[in-house]
């Protein structure tokens, strides 16, 4: 696979589903490391979906702050520790997250955004911000997983915003991932139609 191929993967056109480009940042980082292409793939899926999610939370919760170009940086890269652990593209493990952290810093990503890459399956870590829970879900729900402790993290945080129930905000989120979830299938098809290696 050439850095053409992965360009191809992360912002061309995916027919169904229609998935949304990788940044062009991450784009380059990914083909500097050589990611392989289920990885882009996935990353490509996860990415949209957190789009989605930060469009919702600025339509609906506009008294939320955060960033959300961190937020769809963070979907885009979270997983780029696998380029050196592939291991984990089809099977378990955790080596990724900080393999992805350093991997980034040494690319010249400043630290607030590397993070993404060790925060993404620790969301109730000390000082992890609503940036961090919106990767963390869309890392969960682009496959239709529900976390019940991350929603509750995320409802909590909508709800401190501007001050409405937690349930309504429950019932809110729940309808999104709902909707979001439905799509679950065409994602996972569209990211296992990538090999797990380059060729």
């Amino acid at each position: 696979m050439t850095a053409t191929d992965t360009a191809s993967i992360a912002t061309g056109g995916t027919g169904d589903p229609s998935l949304r480009p990788l940044p062009a940042r991450a784009t380059l980082l990914l083909e500097q490391v050589e990611a392989p292409p289920r990885l882009v793939a996935h990353l490509r899926a996860v990415h949209d979906v957190a789009a989605q999610l930060a469009q919702w939370v600025r339509r609906h919760c506009p008294d939320l702050e955060f960033d959300a170009e961190a937020v769809l940086f963070g979907a885009a890269t979270h997983d780029i520790g696998k380029a050196v652990h592939p291991a984990e593209l089809s099977g378990p493990g955790a080596q990724h997250e900080a393999a992805g952290r350093e991997l980034l810093l040494a690319h010249g990503v400043p630290a607030d955004l590397a993070r993404f890459a060790g925060t993404h399956a620790s969301w109730t870590a000390p000082a992890t911000g609503v940036e961090d829970l919106l990767v963390s879900l869309a890392d969960k729900v682009w496959k239709n997983k529900r976390v019940p402790e991350l929603e509750d993290l995320v409802v909590a945080r909508l709800a401190g915003a501007d001050g409405r129930p937690a349930w309504e905000w429950f019932m809110e989120l729940d309808g999104i991932l709902t909707a979001i979830g439905e799509g679950a299938d065409r994602r996972l098809a569209y990211q296992m139609a990538h090999p797990l290696s380059r060729r």
